[in-house]
């Protein structure tokens, strides 16, 4: 390297940010994803028998996909390209594509194609890559934020391993922060800088498990502190953070992880951690009407019957939530998402309309009962209906016994909780006595 191209990396480099000079430079150095990373692991062990074939990576930002990536180029020894989804085409696809096809061809190494954000190529950009694929041409490697089975072709897919990143641990983010800090080229370990357990934590707590966050954090407490030696206190490293990014897709994967833990939260009776999922939906910025239409189905879902106030509860809730808006509306939520928590469940309705409507799919359907029939026009009479009809407020209990189906069929089951265990018993006499109209009636 001459003493121009010296110079100019020097100054590339000055220019770069701390999470960019931090990347590690070798797998060893790598941190996080042990759940198959780690030894004897399924890609440590890919890459033991270089067989490394096409593969997903799919997680949230600052997790390591695109560093990962870059190791794994160097690991398996192939030619190394890099696409951004949302700057590149097809054309300058093809083109390397082709190169990869020559390049095996006379010498016998791979190209490893990393392509950025690749939820963000078309059907057709993602056809192009099918062929050389599935005929190992090139080793892909897709980054994407974006679940893959939503926003990757099936027969991509069906071709790539998928390998699902976590957010990094807080241990792992403590980890990083420490090398950052004792590193001498590559980060401040040539600088005095007494870092306080405390501040540690704070930082470690607050990226949400992005490296990336964590480092820039550390960067700008460091570069404005012209103390030596600089003491890395728990308010430096508040001043040094912007307020908390919440990642939350209205459209993508959190917004429907979020409200299926809300909705398992409350159906498993834990207002404390259903609290937590609507905090963390509304902080995302999640629409109130979403949430309360979610609330009214889950009160006949999962409470019904067990409490009958459930339901008006919901409803209520969501009509609140239509007169007072945000952020007071979040109070009418709260009760709400508490009080079906708390309360006695119930799926016996749920279960009993599914029953009776597969029910009416699957099997014949079942003619109404004559006397059943709306007798209210002229001419009913003529044709028998109503005939027979037994009015049930002229009974004991205005309970007649009278066959109102045609068939034996049991669809509501009542359980042994809340209001339901009154129903049940309730329900089990009026059953007895329609049961014995049927066999009167036979």
């Amino acid at each position: 390297m001459s003493l121009f191209e010296a110079n100019e990396e020097a100054n590339r480099r000055e220019a770069q940010p701390l999470a960019a000079r931090m990347r590690p430079g070798a797998l060893e150095e790598f941190v996080g994803q042990r759940h198959f990373l780690g030894e004897g692991k399924l890609l440590r062990r890919l890459l033991a028998a270089d067989r490394l074939g096409s593969v997903i990576f799919y997680g949230p930002p600052g997790s390591g996909k695109t560093t990962l990536a870059r190791l794994l180029a160097a690991e398996s020894r192939s030619r190394f390209h890099q696409l951004s989804a949302v700057t590149s085409g097809v054309k300058e696809l093809r083109q390397i594509l082709t190169e990869a096809y020559d390049l095996l061809s006379a010498t016998g190494q791979r190209t490893l194609l990393l392509i950025d954000e690749m939820h963000r190529f078309n059907k057709a950009q993602q056809d192009v890559l099918l062929p050389d694929v599935e005929e190992g041409v090139v080793i892909l490697i897709g980054v994407t934020t974006e679940n893959p089975f939503f926003t990757i072709n099936s027969p991509l897919l069906s071709r790539s391993r998928i390998f699902q990143f976590q957010p990094l641990s807080t241990d792992d983010i403590k980890a990083l922060l420490c090398r950052a800090l004792a590193d001498e080229d590559r980060g401040f370990g040539r600088r005095d800088i007494h870092m306080h357990d405390d501040a540690l934590e704070f930082l470690a707590e607050i990226s949400d498990g992005d490296a990336r966050q964590a480092l820039s954090a550390l960067e700008v407490g460091v570069l404005s502190g012209d103390a030596s030696p600089l003491k890395f206190t728990r308010q430096l490293a508040e001043e040094s953070v912007q307020r908390k990014a919440m990642q939350y897709d209205r459209d993508g994967d959190t917004h429907y992880d979020t409200i299926s833990a809300l909705i398992k939260s409350i159906r498993g009776s834990d207002p404390d951690a259903a609290l937590y999922w609507l905090a963390r939906m509304l902080e995302g910025g999640e629409d109130v009407r979403f949430l309360a239409r979610r609330i009214v189905i889950l009160a006949s879902e999962d409470v019904g019957n067990a409490d009958p106030a459930a339901l008006p509860m919901a409803v209520a809730a969501a009509q609140a939530c239509e007169l007072v808006g945000l952020p007071e509306c979040q109070l009418n939520l709260a009760q709400a998402v508490t009080y079906l928590a708390c309360a006695p469940k119930s799926n016996a309705a749920t279960l009993g309309i599914g029953e009776a409507r597969r029910d009416v799919r699957e099997g014949r359907i079942l003619p109404v009962p004559v006397y059943l029939k709306d007798s209210s026009y002229a001419g009913a009479r003529q044709l028998g209906h109503g005939q027979g009809y037994e009015y049930s407020h002229n009974h004991p209990d205005a309970v007649a016994a009278q066959d109102y189906l045609g068939v034996e069929r049991t669809y509501y089951r009542p359980v042994e909780r809340g209001f339901e265990q009154e129903l049940a018993a309730r329900l089990e006499a009026i059953r007895a006595r329609l049961r014995k109209g049927k066999e009167e009636a036979k």
